[in-house]
Order: C-alpha cells, then structure tokens, then sequence
C-alpha cells in the first residue's frame, strides 16, 4: 500500500522561506502578510526593519 502524502502547501511553504530568508519567526511572517498582503518586496522590506528594531 502505498503511503498517503500531505498536499504540498504553498502558503506555509512561503512562510517558512521568508522565516529563515529574514530572520525573523514564522508568526512575524504571517503578521506582515496580513498587513501588506503577499506582496515578497513588501514582506522582506517590512521584515528587515522588523529585524533590525529588535537589535
């Protein structure tokens, strides 16, 4: 029988890349997409000043 496998999920697949890509956490992550969207330049500018505010 061959094993069932989860179906791939891009969401959290794009959460998990900008976590380790920025440094911040996933929770973060998922905290800028609900406020500027999916927009990848938008997260990772939003990220970075995130980032360096905790420094």
């Amino acid at each position: 029988m061959a094993e069932k496998s989860e179906p791939f999920d891009r969401r959290a697949e794009f959460v998990r890349k900008l976590a380790l890509e920025t440094g911040i956490t996933e929770a973060q992550v998922r905290d800028l997409i609900a406020m500027v969207g999916y927009d990848y330049a938008s997260i990772v500018r939003e990220a970075r000043m995130l980032k360096k505010g905790q420094t």
